[in-house]
This record gives C-alpha cells, sequence and structure tokens, in this order.
C-alpha cells in the first residue's frame, strides 16, 4: 500500500473513527497521496470528495467533511472556518516557513477550536508513514524468500 494513505487508515482505525457512512475531504489530487488516500477511503464506506488549491467555494466542501485529508501543498491552507464541529482532521502536509519553522497544510491552531480530534505537523502522519514502510519492506522481504 501506499504508506501516507495506509498510515492515515491506520491513525484512523486505532482512533476508533468510523469510516463507514461519513463524508470524507481530501484537499489534494496526487498519485502519492491524495488519489490513493480516496480510494482507501471509499473502500472503507466513505462517501469521498477529492478537492484541490483552484477548487471554487473549497470551504464549502470541506465544511460538509466528518473527515478531513489535506494534502495539497500548501501552509496553513485549511483554516477553522471550514471545518465542521467536531470534525476528525489529517494533516498530510509538511511545509517550512521563512522562518524556518515546520507547519502542515492545516492551521493547526485554528482548527483545534473547532476539530473533534485532529493531528499535529511535526509529529502526526510522519511517523505513520515511516511505521508502514517498514511494514512494506518487511513484506517485500518475507516473499521475495518464499
Amino acid at each position: 500500500y501506499p504508506c501516507t494513505p495506509w498510515g492515515v487508515m491506520k491513525m484512523l482505525e486505532v482512533g476508533g473513527v468510523e469510516i463507514q457512512g461519513k463524508e470524507a475531504v481530501v484537499v489534494g489530487r496526487s498519485n502519492i497521496v491524495g488519489k490513493p488516500m480516496a480510494v482507501m477511503l471509499l473502500a472503507k464506506g466513505a462517501t469521498v470528495t477529492v478537492c484541490h488549491s483552484k477548487t471554487r467555494d473549497l470551504a464549502a466542501h470541506v465544511r460538509r467533511a466528518d473527515i478531513v485529508v489535506a494534502a495539497v501543498g500548501r501552509p496553513n491552507f485549511v483554516t477553522g472556518d471550514m471545518i465542521k464541529p467536531g470534525a476528525v482532521v489529517i494533516d498530510v502536509g509538511i511545509n517550512r516557513l521563512p522562518d524556518g519553522k515546520l507547519c502542515g497544510d492545516v492551521d493547526f491552531d485554528d482548527c483545534l477550536k473547532v476539530a473533534g480530534q485532529i493531528t499535529p505537523v511535526p509529529g502526526g502522519v510522519g511517523p505513520m508513514t515511516r511505521a508502514c514502510l517498514l511494514e512494506n519492506t518487511l513484506y517485500a522481504a518475507e516473499h521475495l524468500h518464499a
């Protein structure tokens, strides 16, 4: 499985987030994260909308979501006024600001006031991506020698 989306799915599972029947919005359409993320959420029974930085009225789409996955590659792009109260917000982005600090695609402090659950950057999805990479490596090695 692609490591980052797979890590997000594991986070949702361990966090007790019910996916089936929920509205999910993936902000980002890359082949590495956005598209596989949408497919994985669909496979678990979510109704998925894929948006991007040029989506018209992005806030309206995101505001409907029970689950938001931000992977658009723009610092602090998703703001608190875009989040449905109680929504689960997963920030996949990692951006370096001019002052050298790291931040995600989600304005964490702003969204924290509204979200039910939210991941930080750094320290959220990144470690899960690495864990899934190791799991994929182990799987490949076992099947190579089987």
